[in-house]
C-alpha cells in the first residue's frame, strides 16, 4: 500500500469509511496507508482493540473487499427457477427459463404464494427456503458465498409499501446514486430520472423536493425511473404497483427496455397481460404458466382503452374539472 490515500480515495470513495467507523482520525490526503498506521497512537490503539499491523491487515482486506464490489455488475443471460413444494408439500411442477427483457406476471389470490415467490428469486434459493425451489443463474446455482456477493446486486425490488426517511432532496439522492455508477454527466442523470418519473407519477416533483415529502405513487414512480435508468440490477421484482397512481403500461416499458429481466406480482389484469407468461399461484405453488395468447393481446388493447378512460375521468377529478359520460367526450 504504497499509494497515497488521496489516490485510494479517487478510486474508491468509500474507502475514508473504514476509519469513521473505528474511529481513527482521517488520514492526510498525501500520507499512505503504510506511514498512517506506523504513526498512530496509543490512544488510537487502545480505543481500537487492535494493534498496528491487524489495522492495516483490517484497511487492505477492507480495500479488496471494495475492488469486488466496485467490479464490473452482475451479468446474467438467463434466470431459471426449479418447482419446490406447495404449502402442503406436494411437488411444484415448474420449469422456468427468463431471458433479458422478459416480464413475467405472478398473479393469484392473497395468499397463495407470490410474495415467497418473489423472496426465493431475491434470495437466489438452492433448496433451503419453506418452498424447496431452486434459482438458477445461467444455469448453475449460485454458492453460499457469490449468493452473499451477488443478491443484493443481481436483484433490485420495488416495493407496494415504499416510503423515504431520510432527509435529503431528490437531485442530491440521484446525484449520489449516479456518482456511485461513475456516471459522467451526474446532473444530467438526475435530470432524467427525475423527467422519467414525472412522465410516471400523477402529481410532478422537482429536484429540490424532500424525499421525505413524496406521496407513495411519487416514491414508486422514482424508485422504477432511477432502476430503469440507474441500477445496474439485472433483475426486478414488482409487488403491487397498481395502486400507486402511477402509468403501469409506461412503467413496465422502462424496466423491460432496459434489459431486465422483470417479474410483477399483481392483481391488475392490464399488468398480467403486458407480460409474455403469467405463473398462475394456488396453495403456495405455481399451478399453471401461461403463455400471452393473441386473443388476450387483443384484450390487452381493449383494456388499455378502458384504463385510459379511468386515467382520464381521475385526472379530471383531480383537477377539479366536471367529468362527462365517456361516451360524449372520451
Amino acid at each position: 500500500m504504497a499509494r497515497p490515500f488521496k489516490e485510494i480515495w479517487r478510486e474508491l470513495a468509500a474507502s475514508r469509511d473504514f476509519f469513521a467507523v473505528q474511529g481513527l482520525p482521517a488520514p492526510a490526503p498525501e500520507t499512505t496507508p503504510e506511514a498512517y498506521f506506523a504513526a498512530l497512537g496509543e490512544e488510537a490503539l487502545t480505543e481500537t482493540g487492535c494493534s498496528r499491523e491487524e489495522l492495516s491487515a483490517h484497511f487492505a482486506r477492507f480495500l479488496a473487499a471494495l475492488c469486488r464490489i466496485d467490479a464490473a455488475p452482475p451479468s446474467v443471460n438467463a434466470l431459471s427457477v426449479r418447482g419446490g413444494t406447495d404449502k402442503r408439500g406436494r411437488p411444484e411442477t415448474l420449469d422456468l427459463t427468463l431471458v433479458p427483457g422478459d416480464v413475467v406476471a405472478l398473479v393469484g389470490p392473497t395468499g397463495s404464494g407470490k410474495s415467497r415467490f418473489l423472496a426465493d428469486v431475491e434470495w437466489l434459493a438452492d433448496a433451503d427456503t419453506p418452498t424447496g425451489r431452486r434459482v438458477l443463474l445461467d444455469g448453475a446455482p449460485a454458492d453460499a458465498a457469490r449468493r452473499l456477493s451477488l443478491s443484493g446486486r443481481l436483484v433490485a425490488q420495488l416495493s407496494q409499501n415504499m416510503h423515504f426517511v431520510m432527509d435529503m432532496a431528490v437531485g442530491p439522492f440521484l446525484e449520489a446514486h449516479a456518482e456511485s455508477r461513475l456516471l459522467a454527466d451526474v446532473a444530467g442523470a438526475a435530470a432524467e430520472v427525475v423527467a422519467l418519473a414525472n412522465a410516471l407519477a400523477g402529481e410532478p416533483f422537482a429536484t429540490d423536493t424532500p424525499l421525505t415529502a413524496l406521496s407513495g405513487g411519487q416514491s414508486r414512480a422514482l424508485m422504477i425511473a432511477d432502476v430503469a435508468r440507474l441500477c445496474a440490477s439485472p433483475v426486478v421484482l414488482v409487488d403491487e404497483i397498481e395502486n400507486a397512481g402511477i402509468d403501469r403500461q409506461r412503467a413496465i416499458s422502462l424496466l423491460t427496455g432496459s434489459g431486465k429481466i422483470v417479474f410483477v406480482a399483481t392483481h391488475d389484469p392490464l399488468l398480467a397481460l403486458l407480460a409474455t407468461r403469467r405463473l398462475v399461484f394456488a396453495g403456495g405453488a405455481v399451478a399453471h404458466v401461461l403463455e400471452t395468447s393473441p386473443a388476450e393481446r387483443r384484450a390487452l388493447e381493449e383494456l388499455a382503452a378502458l384504463d385510459a378512460v379511468l386515467s382520464r375521468a381521475r385526472e379530471d377529478l383531480r383537477r377539479g374539472r366536471t367529468v362527462a359520460a365517456p361516451k360524449e367526450t372520451y
